[in-house]
Order: C-alpha cells, then structure tokens, then sequence
C-alpha cells in the first residue's frame, strides 16, 4: 500500500507564503517509479509535475506558486506566495505511483494525500 503525507498546511495572513510538502511512502514493499505528481486545490487541479520537472499551473496560481520535486525522497513540494483569502481550501496530493508489492508484483496506483488545510485570513 502507498500512502501520500502533506504536510505544511496552516494559518495565514494575505500576501504571506507557505510551503506544502507531500512524501509518498510504502507501508508494505517499496516504491518503484513515481510519475506525474499533482497538487489540488479541494477537486481542482492547480499544479502537475512530471517525472522529467515539467510543470504546469492553472491560471489562478501561475506566477505565485511554484511546484517542485525530490525525486530521491519521492517528495513533491508547493510553494505558495502573495496568498489571497480564495486561496483557502484543504489542499490534496495526487500521484501516479507504480509499487512493488513483498511478492515482486508491480501495483499502479493513483494515490492521494489525506489533505493540508491552508486559511488565508487577517
């Protein structure tokens, strides 16, 4: 089983930044490849970054979050700068994970994080 961890989530004034992080982790076997990893604002999708860095932003964040990943700590990351009230929202992270299970089986998943709440608020 592949879980996804956020973390960094948390109170806010406008115009302030945070940082997101997300690890994927194996409860059992290990982690073979992760490719695209995403981050979504509740079920939007706000930002994607493929195994190669590359990047994509909806035009609601572009140019004040910046998505990035640690390929060896299989951890992705999301900064977020000049924050407005909109931006609250529980933010999730997605990722297409392909895992080895204890019997060498290969599992593809599409696994999601339990969430980080992000309140921008003065």
């Amino acid at each position: 089983q592949v879980q996804l961890a956020e973390s960094g989530g948390g109170l806010v004034r406008p115009g302030g930044s945070l940082r997101l992080s997300c690890v994927a982790s194996a409860a059992s076997g290990s982690i073979s490849r992760i490719d695209d990893m995403r981050w979504y604002k509740e079920r939007d999708l706000i930002a994607s970054i493929s195994s190669d860095g590359t990047t994509h932003y909806a035009d609601s964040v572009k140019g004040r979050f910046s998505i990035s990943r640690d390929n060896a700590k299989n951890a992705m990351f999301l900064e977020m700068s000049s924050l407005k009230p909109e931006d609250s929202a529980v933010y999730y992270c997605n990722a297409d994970i392909l895992a080895i299970k204890d019997n060498g089986e290969y599992v593809a998943s599409k696994s999601w994080g339990q969430g980080t709440q992000v309140t921008i608020s003065s």
